[in-house]
């Protein structure tokens, strides 16, 4: 299938080409070289060469990222059973602000959240995170549309909200996965809490 008919593909997911280039620049920083050989060893020749390739703008199947995702696990879980929200962490505090530091940077957490551009399509398609509810100090920020496919995905998207809250100036920040489809719920949900 070639790229542009597997855009148009009904029911595929996609991610950013930033979305592995984090996850290799992680892998960099926490595996030996013969580790991070190893993980990418891991995947099929035709993921290997799209988690190398890929430009950080590109859209690449989101299956690509999810194959990575669990062939890190196997490398980094032992080590640090939180790597995956570490890993989304980094992600938004060093690619994330290289790219989407005007989404990043606003004066709190409020001004955050109600942007009307989203920063979740800026990573994946299709679907969207919409704030289901918003109060001082806490928001529930809902996933619409998108199947993650793996617990590691909501994870990483743990670790993201910790970073984005941070960034945007809301101190001491907690992220708890309240719901997830991964365990049966009808969708994933998210609070966030910050001072």
């Amino acid at each position: 299938m070639t790229a542009v008919a597997l855009a148009r593909a009904p029911g595929v997911l996609f991610t950013r080409g930033s979305t592995l280039r984090s996850t290799l620049e992680y892998l960099e920083r926490t595996l030996s070289p013969a580790e991070r050989d190893a993980v990418l060893s891991r995947l099929t020749p035709a993921a290997r060469t799209l988690v190398e390739s890929a430009a950080v703008t590109d859209d690449v199947p989101y299956q690509v990222a999810l194959d990575l995702w669990r062939s890190a696990d196997v490398a980094l879980a032992p080590k640090d059973p939180q790597w995956a929200e570490h890993a989304g962490a980094e992600a938004i505090r060093l690619r994330g602000m290289q790219l989407y530091s005007g989404l990043l940077l606003k004066p709190t957490p409020e001004d955050f959240l109600a942007q009307h551009i989203s920063l979740f399509q800026r990573y994946y398609r299709p679907g969207d995170m919409k704030v289901a509810e918003r109060a001082p100090g806490r928001a529930t920020a809902r996933l619409i549309g998108f199947e993650p496919g793996d617990t590691l995905f909501c994870r990483r998207l743990s670790g993201g909200w910790l970073a984005a809250i941070e960034i945007a100036g809301g101190r001491e920040p907690v992220v708890h996965h309240a719901r997830c489809v991964m365990e049966g719920d009808l969708f994933c949900e998210w609070e966030v809490r910050w001072k």
